[in-house]
């Protein structure tokens, strides 16, 4: 039996902020072969490097169109000011967007979700913004990247 899944979805305004992290740029399948989950991993292994962290128990990872079929991708988390960069890390302003937030749960198709919030914006009467920024997820930075059933939540940025 198919059960339709459901996702909660909102709309929130997040003001610009500065992010410290790791990038990686690369194909949707390098990101899906775990391009992304290394980067993921060397973040959190390496937190502590970072300074004025905002939310330390919170990974951001933004993704940002390239060309055709590929992609950067920043593990990183936001930090109230630069005043050091760790060796190898790199830093992003993400500017004051509006998105269309919406909760994956555990047990829930990731495809699916990414369906429903298009689908969802779409019903709205919204448009995808048109800036770099394509999509960013927020996971609790005790998630395991190589996880198969991750919980997270996905911010797609829509024209206000």
């Amino acid at each position: 039996m198919h059960v339709e899944q459901r996702n909660e979805l909102t709309i929130v305004t997040i003001e610009s902020f500065h992010a410290v992290g790791l990038k990686w740029e690369g194909t949707f399948a390098e990101a899906g072969a775990g391009g992304i989950r290394v980067i993921q991993t060397e973040l959190k292994n390496r937190l502590q490097e970072i300074q004025n962290v905002v939310h330390p128990d919170t990974l951001l990872g933004l993704s940002y169109h390239v060309q055709e079929g590929r992609f950067t991708h920043y593990a990183v988390v936001e930090v109230k000011r630069i005043e050091h960069m760790p060796e190898g890390m790199t830093s992003i302003v993400v500017p004051t967007l509006t998105y269309a937030k919406c909760e994956h749960k555990r047990g829930q198709n990731v495809d699916a979700s990414y369906q429903n919030i298009y689908a969802w914006i779409e019903n709205q009467g919204y448009q995808l913004h048109k800036g770099d920024v394509t999509h960013f997820e927020e996971y609790p930075m005790n998630h395991d990247p190589y996880i198969k059933d991750p919980e997270f939540t996905i911010m797609m940025p829509i024209e206000a």
